[in-house]
């Protein structure tokens, strides 16, 4: 791990370590891996973030980038497509039986890297983790901060 004063780095860095672990893991039981925006999206089908349109925003990428890659999970028999019982004209995204099984591994995995994380580091550390996660962090922030004055002349 990185030495830095912010905390985001940090985050990103567990982040990646976790998800590196997770894809090792997948991939030494013989289970189909999924690339970190596939993984994303069946996290938040997880989290019954089902209509593609929500997932985009949340994860700040284009309906397109996103129907392409659920497009890929149906091709694959991870997901399919069903209407939404609120709006018949949209479709939600599901997990097959493939998916279902995908995630009951998945899930298995994460479990047993995060009880190998807490051998490491030690079960306070984890349990501190969790608690600050937990938090109310309260909506995203819009700092009004003032540009550095000594801004880059453009080279144009």
């Amino acid at each position: 791990m990185i030495e830095t004063e912010f905390l985001f780095v940090s985050l990103m860095e567990g982040f990646e370590w976790f998800d590196e672990s997770l894809q090792r893991s997948l991939k030494a039981a013989g289970i189909p891996q999924l690339s970190r925006t596939e993984s994303m999206i069946m996290i938040h089908v997880q989290m019954n973030i089902v209509r593609p349109a929500e997932i985009a925003r949340n994860l700040r990428l284009t309906r397109q980038a996103v129907h392409l890659t659920i497009g890929s999970l149906v091709k694959r028999g991870v997901f399919e497509l069903r209407p939404d019982p609120g709006d018949k004209r949209v479709k939600i995204v599901a997990l097959t039986e493939k998916g279902r099984w995908m995630r009951k591994n998945a899930n298995r995995i994460v479990r047993e890297v995060t009880d190998v994380l807490a051998y490491r580091i030690g079960q306070q550390q984890i349990d501190a983790l969790r608690s600050a996660f937990r938090q109310p962090w309260g909506d995203p922030v819009t700092l009004d901060s003032k540009p550095d004055p000594e801004a880059p002349r453009d080279q144009g």
